[in-house]
């Protein structure tokens, strides 16, 4: 029964259809005396009753407000296991803005949340976190993994076509990412800045992680 509503529910039926499923999964949930399923439903069905709130207006990922919920929540709410976080920020994103002006770095902004969001985990996300940061949340995979989801969303970056937009233009991104289990998503936030500084100090368009106590960089070319 579980897996079934687990399936039904990533084929993302249309909002109000979607705020019905997890309602009615909730309740069954509920009459199960499986109280921790049906409370997960009931936040998410609350989650999609707000989305407009927890949605950015202009890239349509998820908001800052929505990542401090997930950041926040109390410990027995949070998802178990292990989870990564990437800090990811555009490099020399104010030379776009000045060159190009602020509706091309709008479109910039767009498209790269959109490469982001690619090939991310099951229940993980992007979120933007501010000006031209996003975070992205991978949840339930391991250290190796998480860094080749971040190092293939850079390299994405890198080899998009963005002389199609404006002859010239050229955008690479840098990230910070830290991984532990089970998660601890405050602190590993202030862990993926500092490593986020690591990657734009040794030259942008980087991957910084730690690797067995040592700070490493995914260095090759794009």
């Amino acid at each position: 029964m579980v897996a079934g509503d687990e399936a039904v529910l990533r084929r993302s039926p249309p909002a109000p259809d979607l705020l019905r499923l997890h309602e009615a999964v909730a309740t069954l949930f509920a009459t199960q005396g499986d109280w921790r399923r049906a409370y997960q439903h009931l936040r998410s069905a609350l989650d999609i009753a707000r989305d407009g709130s927890l949605r950015d207006a202009l890239t349509s990922s998820y908001n800052r407000r929505y990542l401090d919920e997930r950041l926040y929540r109390p410990f027995a709410d949070r998802q178990p296991g292990p989870l990564g976080l990437a800090l990811v920020d555009l490099d020399r994103f104010k030379r776009v803005n000045d060159t190009y002006g602020h509706l091309v770095g709008d479109r910039v902004l767009r498209r790269v949340a959109d490469l982001l969001q690619e090939e991310l985990p099951p229940e993980g996300f992007c979120a933007r976190y501010g000006g031209e940061e996003f975070v992205l949340w991978l949840p339930g995979v391991d250290a190796g993994h998480a860094v080749r989801i971040v190092d293939a969303a850079r390299v994405r970056v890198a080899r998009h076509p963005w002389s199609e937009l404006q002859p010239g233009l050229r955008v690479t991104i840098s990230a910070g990412l830290a991984h532990e289990g089970p998660a601890e998503p405050e602190r590993q936030l202030r862990s993926a800045d500092d490593l986020l500084y690591a990657a734009k100090r040794a030259g942008r368009n980087k991957v910084a992680y730690h690797d067995a106590q040592t700070t490493r960089l995914i260095t090759h070319s794009e």
